[in-house]
């Protein structure tokens, strides 16, 4: 086995059993009520995302996600009448999107597949938008996956990723009170500048990148330094002017077309 096909098999063995924001609800596995919570939880910490991300906005057009988890975004896309598709490296992840759709009743059926994002099965030009929030950084080879994102996207297609800021409020925060990111156990974890997601992404004639996702009070932190965050941190970041910090959001956003 190669080095790299070793670590994605760690990667998806680590995602296997640590389903993201899984801990945030006590309803049964699969239920109806196990994904709204985990809907509600993931809209509520990244309140941006529908702002910048219009979810109803690709009727008709096929969508791939790489990297679907659970999928809650990807359920999100299909409800405003897109031609779904999602890959994940973790059987539970597609096992549990599988459960996600059937439960919310969805009229059509999701493409769902245990797949490697920097290997992706799919012919050339095969889909209208490729979105991967949150996976860049977790991935053995990024700059593969982006290439990858980029085969299959049609001429004109747009690409949306996300990646963590290197330089922002949260990393920062994070070395000053001593508290691991989330996932800071898994096989890779990445941070990009700025400048360097502009590199990684210049292979598209278009990519605009807007850093997002800016403190909103925590439910995953207790005790002390939760409460040191939420009442005192949270509160005064909201006075200063976004303008100020904006090159300071947690989440790179890019919007790419082919």
């Amino acid at each position: 086995m190669h080095h790299a096909d070793g670590l994605i098999a760690q990667i998806a063995a680590y995602w296997n059993r640590c389903i993201h924001d899984l801990e945030m609800t006590e309803q049964p596995v699969g239920s109806l009520e196990f994904f709204d919570d985990l809907d509600e939880y993931r809209f509520d910490k990244l309140s941006y995302l529908p702002r910048v991300v219009d979810f109803t906005g690709y009727r008709g057009q096929r969508l791939l996600e790489v990297g679907c988890g659970i999928g809650t975004d990807l359920l999100r896309f299909a409800k405003g009448d897109a031609c779904v598709t999602g890959v994940d490296l973790s059987t539970q992840a597609i096992e549990l999107a599988s459960k996600n759709f059937a439960v919310h009743e969805m009229p059509q059926t999701a493409n769902l597949q245990v797949q490697n994002g920097e290997a992706l099965s799919f012919e050339d030009n095969t889909f209208d938008v490729v979105y991967a929030h949150g996976v860049l950084q977790y991935t053995a080879d990024p700059h593969r996956m982006i290439s990858e994102c980029r085969r299959v996207l049609k001429p004109g297609g747009q690409a949306i990723f996300m990646v963590y800021n290197r330089f922002s409020w949260l990393q920062a925060l994070s070395k000053a009170m001593a508290v691991d990111l989330e996932h800071a156990d898994a096989p890779v974890l990445r941070l990009f500048s700025i400048r360097q997601f502009r590199r990684m992404l210049s292979s598209f004639p278009e990519a605009t990148i807007i850093p997002e996702r800016f403190p909103v009070r925590s439910r995953l932190h207790k005790g002390w330094k939760g409460t040191l965050y939420n009442e005192v941190f949270v509160k005064a970041f909201a006075v200063v002017p976004l303008v100020l910090v904006r090159p300071l959001g947690w989440h790179l956003m890019a919007f790419c077309r082919k």
